[in-house]
């Protein structure tokens, strides 16, 4: 069985991560529009960078949960036949184990040279404006995908909700496309769909099943449920 996985901010608010907006709007502390467009960048560069340099800085201080861990379980029991696309920017899948990872958004632990275009591993600060270590220009900017900017690995993505059999929806809002569309193209290939998530989603009238409650039960209990445990 091929499965495609899309994982969106409520996995990762388990882990203590903070969703993407809260109640008030905000992402947080602050309006989307003045942190996540290229607009933004231009206008208040070093405003964006630090708040992507805190962002970064609290990956360290959270860990995955049952949801991530259970995935990296799927991953090793059926290997290449599970796709996990996720709309989170946090490193937690990998940390807890999964390989077959696509960042759609983009990566926190990763820095985009406006200059080369090229993307490189960063786990420290962008604010103090360092040279690119592959050409040596002072233009890196957080390899995150903004707002007005084409997702990464889009083709592959559309490749696999194909070619799948199943395809899994967790902690997902069902607001922000182009993932907001995914269970709409899977569903038209011919896959069941299924949604795990703390409360309805905005596109859970496209899903066969909707389980609800939290990721770390949902996602452990689903899993053990596929493989026969």
């Amino acid at each position: 069985m091929r499965i495609v996985v899309l994982t969106g901010a409520g996995i990762s608010a388990e882990s203590g991560v903070p969703t993407f907006r809260d109640a008030d709007g905000l992402w947080a502390g602050h309006r989307v529009e003045d942190v996540a467009t290229p607009e933004a960048f231009e206008h208040q560069p070093e405003v964006v960078q630090r708040f992507y340099d805190t962002r970064r800085a609290a990956l360290a201080a959270v860990e995955p949960n049952p949801a991530h861990e259970a995935l990296a379980r799927l991953e090793r029991a059926i290997g290449d036949d599970l796709l996990v696309v996720t709309q989170n920017i946090d490193d937690l899948h990998e940390r807890a184990g999964s390989h077959r990872v696509l960042h759609m958004h983009g990566a926190l632990l990763s820095a985009l040279c406006v200059a080369c275009r090229e993307q490189v591993p960063w786990t420290g600060d962008l604010a103090d404006q360092p040279p690119c270590p592959r050409c040596g220009a002072v233009a890196l900017r957080p390899d995150v995908v903004w707002f007005g900017e084409i997702p990464y690995g889009m083709d592959h993505i559309l490749e696999a909700l194909e070619g799948c059999d199943l395809f899994v929806s967790i902690g997902t809002s069902g607001a922000v496309y182009p993932a907001a569309g995914f269970v709409q193209a899977a569903a038209s290939y011919g896959a069941r769909t299924l949604e795990l998530n703390l409360e309805p989603s905005e596109g859970s009238v496209y899903f066969d099943e909707s389980r609800l409650g939290p990721a770390g039960e949902l996602v452990p209990a689903w899993v053990d449920q596929l493989l026969g445990r």
